[in-house]
């Protein structure tokens, strides 16, 4: 019988099993000591948490790295700076 979370597990799967897995757990392996280093004064974590959402996107839809990189740039200069703490990431937004 079918759970109405069903698509959101199936979605998650995709999205961690996808082209940027690692990229999408060091991201969600930042503390909040590493973003605030970031965004200083600042507690609202918005623009990470539409970081994470690009990157589960990208990876569940196995998007192309320069298609990720726009992404990224697209949210913004927080979000690449944030972004810059992964290395893997970092490297797609030289």
């Amino acid at each position: 019988m079918p759970n109405e979370f069903d698509d959101l597990f199936a979605e998650a799967e995709a999205a961690f099993d996808g082209e940027y897995k690692n990229e999408l757990n060091s991201l969600l392996g930042l503390s909040r000591e590493e973003i605030d280093a970031v965004t200083p004064g600042t507690t609202d974590l918005k623009t990470y948490d539409v970081l994470i959402s690009v990157v589960k996107k990208a990876s569940k839809d196995n998007l192309s790295q320069a298609q990720l990189a726009n992404n990224i740039k697209d949210l913004g200069e927080v979000a690449i700076e944030i972004a810059k703490k992964v290395p893997c990431l970092a490297a797609l937004l030289i």
